[in-house]
C-alpha cells in the first residue's frame, strides 16, 4: 500500500474561540500529531511557579528538552496565574525561540504513525508553518469566547466571573495582536472560519468539508 504524503495544517486563533477543541478533532479524523502550542508556555510558567528558579532562561533551556506532548495534558495548566506568568515569559524572545525549535520539530518530524500534525496558536500560520498544506484562522465574538471559557472553568469547579473572563479575553486579545514578536494576525492564505454562531461539531464539519475536498488530490 502507498504510504499518504504526510500533511501540515496550521491553525491560528484568539483565546477560546474554539480551536482547540476542533483540531483535537480533526487531528483524530485524519490521524495527525496535534499540539495547542500555547500550552508549552503554560508549561513552562508553571515550571517557574512550582520551582521558582533564579535564572528563569537558563531552567527553561533545561526544561525545553524535556517537554513532550503528556505533560502538556495537565489540567492545572488552564488557570489564570499560569495564563499570567505564561504570557509575560511568552514576551522574551530567548524563550520564544527554545518554543519554536520545539514546535517545527513536532510539525515537520511527526512519528511515523501519524499522517501528519496539526498545530493550533497564535503564529502558526505566520512563523512556525509557512509552507503548510493548510491554513485555517478560527474566530468568534468575544462575549461568545468569554461565555465559552466561563463554561469550560466553571466544569473544573473554579470560582470566575464572567465578566472578568471578558476583561482578561479582551486584554489578551489586545496583547496577543499588538506584541512584538509572533503577534496573532490572520496570514492572507488563511481560511477564516467564524464559530460564534456554530457549534463546535458544525464548525469541525466545515473544516473538514475544505480539508477532504484539497486531500482528495494530496492523498488520492
Amino acid at each position: 500500500m502507498k504510504r499518504k504524503t504526510k500533511i501540515k495544517v496550521g491553525v491560528d486563533s484568539p483565546s477560546a474561540a474554539g480551536a482547540g477543541t476542533i483540531s483535537k478533532m480533526l487531528a483524530k479524523n485524519y490521524k495527525l500529531l496535534y499540539c495547542d502550542t500555547g500550552k508549552i508556555y503554560r508549561y513552562m510558567a508553571k515550571e517557574i511557579i512550582d520551582k521558582k528558579p533564579r535564572d528563569q532562561i537558563k531552567f527553561l533551556r533545561v526544561v525545553s528538552k524535556k517537554i513532550n506532548l503528556n505533560k502538556l495534558k495537565n489540567k492545572n495548566l488552564l488557570t489564570d496565574d499560569v495564563a499570567y506568568i505564561a504570557s509575560k515569559i511568552a514576551k522574551n524572545p530567548n524563550i520564544r525561540k527554545l518554543v519554536v525549535k520545539y514546535q517545527k520539530k513536532l510539525a515537520y518530524y511527526p512519528p511515523k504513525k501519524y499522517n501528519g500534525s496539526i498545530l493550533d496558536g497564535r503564529d502558526i500560520n505566520s512563523k512556525i508553518i509557512k509552507d503548510a498544506d493548510f491554513k485555517f484562522y478560527i474566530t468568534a465574538k468575544v462575549n461568545e469566547r468569554a461565555r465559552r471559557r466561563y463554561k469550560e472553568l466553571k466544569k473544573l469547579r473554579k470560582k470566575v466571573k464572567y465578566t472578568e473572563i471578558l476583561k482578561n479575553l479582551k486584554r489578551r486579545d489586545f496583547e496577543d495582536r499588538s506584541r512584538r514578536y509572533s503577534k496573532l494576525k490572520k496570514t492572507k492564505d488563511s481560511i477564516l472560519i467564524n464559530t460564534t454562531n456554530l457549534s463546535i461539531r458544525e464548525s469541525f464539519l466545515k473544516v473538514k468539508k475544505i480539508m477532504d475536498q484539497k486531500l482528495k488530490d494530496i492523498w488520492h
